[in-house]
């Protein structure tokens, strides 16, 4: 039905390629669906709650706060939890779905707003039949307010995820700032890579201290040449921290973690 293999290809200041897989039109409708029913429930609820007494009293009045309040929450819902959960509502979540800039830089909160208030023309007539049409025949999968705002959708690559206690607890992970590069990391780490990392922090305790410092320079260097951080993020970070950065992005632990 669709065009297989469609790449958003991204180059780094540090001039590396690497390629991302757009998210379909049909994973975005499953995603849209989850999130609508979510802000029909909460619209549903103030509805009971106080509109429908407040109709009673002043009909007109109550009516058109309904509106109101309605449309504003639909729109704010999208733009709030992508800003804030770095392009992702609660339905891209589910379906590992990401909101990103189209050249692979940091999404910024104009392209957010952009896109999400031309949901209002992408939704005309009925069921994004505009967007719909509009992701249908673009190379990237993107709707008009996609376009507009230069942001794609991109379907994150599936990692398991093992029990990470045993590496132990970090408050912050400057990585985390990156979500391009971290989507990059993703793509270009394959799972028995990922477990590599998993496991040398696992067992770091059994290695002498010549043995892991070495054995983390080689880790970390590999690492780096699948997807280099720019310096801020890796001032002072030592090898052993590279990797444990690196496990804790793959394997998605802290995603909640703020910018």
């Amino acid at each position: 039905m669709y065009q297989k293999k469609k790449q958003l290809r991204i180059r780094t200041p540090e001039g590396i390629s690497f390629a991302l897989e757009p998210a379909s039109p049909l994973m975005r409708f499953f995603a849209w669906s989850i999130d609508t029913l979510l802000v029909i429930g909460i619209s549903l609820l103030l509805q009971q709650l106080f509109f429908n007494h407040l109709i009673k009293v002043a009909p007109d009045l109550g009516t058109g706060l309904y509106l109101l309040v309605t449309t504003a929450l639909y729109l704010c819902y999208a733009m709030c939890l992508e800003w804030f959960w770095h392009g992702r509502t609660l339905g891209k979540r589910l379906f590992r779905l990401r909101v990103m800039d189209s050249k692979g830089f940091h999404l910024q909160a104009s392209q957010v707003v952009i896109r999400n208030l031309l949901r209002v023309i992408d939704s005309l007539p009925l069921f994004y039949m505009v967007g719909g049409a509009a992701s249908f025949f673009s190379p990237l999968y993107q709707r008009l307010g996609d376009r507009v705002a230069n942001t794609v959708v991109i379907k994150l690559p599936k990692f398991s995820s093992p029990d990470l206690t045993g590496i132990g607890e970090q408050k912050f992970n400057s990585f985390r700032a990156y979500p391009h590069l971290v989507a990059r990391l993703r793509q270009a780490v394959t799972p028995a890579e990922a477990d590599i990392g998993l496991q040398a922090l696992r067992r770091r305790d059994t290695l002498d201290d010549q043995e892991r410092t070495a054995f983390f320079d080689q880790l970390a260097d590999h690492f780096k040449a699948k997807c280099a951080f720019p310096e801020e993020a890796v001032h002072a970070c030592s090898s052993e921290q590279y990797v444990r950065n690196v496990v804790e992005v793959l394997y998605g632990r802290g995603q909640s973690e703020k910018k």
